[in-house]
């Protein structure tokens, strides 16, 4: 697990008929399908597989395998269980990429329930636009701010989230 995201790997020693599999995930209910990875057919090869789980928010996740054969027999894998946890501090990190053209991405993250504006200024300190300004759950962010209508130069993004506050300098390269 890495911030946001579960990560998933698995492997096979052979396979047989592998159409694919099914990545499922429960956060205490059903089991519900979340993705698909493509198997390799039938190989004695052993072949290696993962699968990002994206954009998950803290607490208890369990997750399984579906494995669907080409004759459509299936059989599940064992349960595995991931705790996510909640940032513990604010945070803005560096966009990426940067230097950019013309968008890119901004990633945050918020440890508690809070107002939240984050900002996007030029270099002389005039306000361009408010990407976000609302109240936030706990969690970890990520939006894409496109700047196709900006002209190259050097900007700044500050996000402003109770008495927290911290700014960053982005390069917009046409």
């Amino acid at each position: 697990m890495n911030d946001d995201v579960v990560e998933l790997n698995w492997m096979t020693s052979t396979e047989t008929n592998n159409k694919g599999f099914e990545v499922q995930r429960s956060r205490g209910g059903e089991f519900e399908t979340i993705g698909f990875v493509e198997g390799n057919g039938t190989t004695t090869e052993s072949q290696s597989y993962s699968y990002l789980d994206k954009n998950v928010v803290s607490g208890k996740y369990k997750y399984r395998l579906k494995q669907l054969d080409y004759d459509g027999s299936s059989n599940y894998s064992n349960e595995i269980e991931v705790q996510v946890t909640s940032p513990s501090t604010f945070s803005l990190e560096q966009n990426y990429p940067n230097p950019f053209n013309p968008s890119t991405k901004i990633k945050y993250s918020i440890p508690r329930s809070s107002d939240f504006v984050l900002k996007i200024f030029d270099v002389l300190g005039r306000e361009i636009t408010t990407l976000v300004n609302e109240v936030k759950s706990t969690g970890i962010y990520e939006l894409e701010f496109d700047a196709s209508n900006l002209p190259s130069g050097t900007y700044f993004y500050q996000l402003r989230a109770g008495s927290f506050i911290e700014t960053k300098k982005m390069i917009l390269i046409k």
